[in-house]
């Protein structure tokens, strides 16, 4: 397949007219424009070649929950990955809530014949494991029942269920025995602070020892203010890469434009954080064991507090340009950073010969004209 003329998005975050040819599930090259030919073609002049989203905290869709897996079926992540595929989001790290042992067991062991395996839509990649070594004081939508200080065991025991498959772990710094747990984790895994009320000491400590991410920027942590900076403060020292819910809900447009500019285009990760009303009509839905109500788009339990998102990250991308970040450096917060985020950039993440054909064909309006995963057009 060639997709000829298009506006091809390199790996340097920029566009460049070219031609791009796709063979079995490998990008074979990226060209000059009018150079390649094949006997099928699909002329994408005046559109954007992209690579697909990269996904790296989503919790459901489609009505579908990834922790639904823990009565051992596998359709639910089958559902979320049909749903994401038709979006134009590639791959996705299915992420979890605060559970106890047994329960998160139960999910991994369920889960694990699907990562990294071919589906009729998005791939599996990996578990972020949101949960359960959080402050209880930002538990946010998690069930406090299940919250625990960090247990570098049970972690130990949870990644060899996986397969060592858990791609990111999440952590509130402040917490007893924390920073020996970063400092451990972070040799198998990204590490990434998040539900905590940590200082700017605290978390400046976490990076210091491993740590690298940061969750969903601004939610569930200490305000940023000018005398106390916080996670905030610490993360643009410090942090390799932060997640936004870019939904308009979670976080104004002016704060997702600032984000932008204290961190860089480099250095965000955009992320839907999305559950299973995601794609869905208003409604009853739920969430870690907890009862969600969305109405247009803004998911709440019962008190009010937000749980997660309605949004999916396609839609949370598009609404970041619609917010006033430029084009490039949106499409590099989808695509480029969350795959560098959690290690999967050499596979996936850019329009590059040699990696993966997860190609997209982007109109105008950005919407997906051609969604290829693996070479194959949806």
């Amino acid at each position: 397949m060639i997709l000829k003329n298009g506006q091809v998005f390199t790996a340097l975050g920029r566009f460049l007219t070219a031609d791009v040819e796709l063979e079995g599930d490998r990008i074979k090259q990226v060209a000059p424009a009018g150079t390649l030919h094949g006997a099928e073609e699909i002329d994408a002049a005046g559109k954007y070649v992209t690579p697909g989203f990269v996904d790296i905290h989503i919790h459901g869709a489609a009505g579908a929950d990834f922790c639904d897996s823990v009565d051992g079926s596998q359709e639910y992540v089958k559902t979320m990955q049909k749903y994401l595929g038709s979006q134009g989001v590639t791959s996705f790290m299915g992420t979890t809530m605060a559970f106890s042992e047994e329960i998160l067991n139960d999910i991994f062991a369920a889960v694990k014949p699907l990562f990294n395996q071919e589906a009729e839509g998005a791939v599996l990649r990996g578990v972020n494991m949101e949960g359960p070594f959080f402050n209880k004081a930002k538990k946010g939508a998690q069930a406090e029942k299940y919250i625990i200080d960090p247990d570098w065991e049970m972690f130990q025991r949870l990644w060899q269920t996986s397969g060592g498959n858990i791609r990111l772990v999440d952590v509130a710094p402040e917490l007893p025995g924390a920073v020996e747990f970063i400092r451990k984790a972070s040799e198998l895994c990204t590490v990434s602070i998040a539900h905590t009320s940590a200082t700017y000491e605290e978390a400046k400590a976490a990076y210091a020892n491993g740590a690298s991410h940061t969750t969903h920027l601004f939610n569930a942590m200490p305000a940023f203010t000018h005398r106390a900076p916080g996670v905030v403060g610490a993360a643009a020292d410090d942090a390799a890469h932060v997640e936004m819910i870019s939904d308009g809900i979670h976080l104004h447009p002016a704060v997702v434009r600032a984000v932008f500019a204290l961190f860089g285009a480099e250095r965000v990760c955009l992320i839907s954080d999305s559950m299973r009303a995601c794609g869905m009509p208003n409604g009853e839905y739920s969430l870690g064991g907890q009862k969600v109500f969305m109405n247009d788009g803004l998911a709440t339990l019962e008190d009010g507090t937000i749980a997660g998102s309605a949004t999916c990250l396609a839609e949370c991308f598009r609404r970041a340009v619609k917010f006033g970040v430029p084009l490039e450096s949106a499409l590099r917060a989808a695509t480029i950073n969350p795959a560098q985020a959690v290690g999967l950039f050499d596979e996936l993440g850019s329009v590059t010969a040699g990696k993966r054909a997860d190609v997209l064909v982007l109109n105008k309006d950005l919407q997906p004209e051609h969604i290829f995963i693996g070479g194959k057009e949806l």
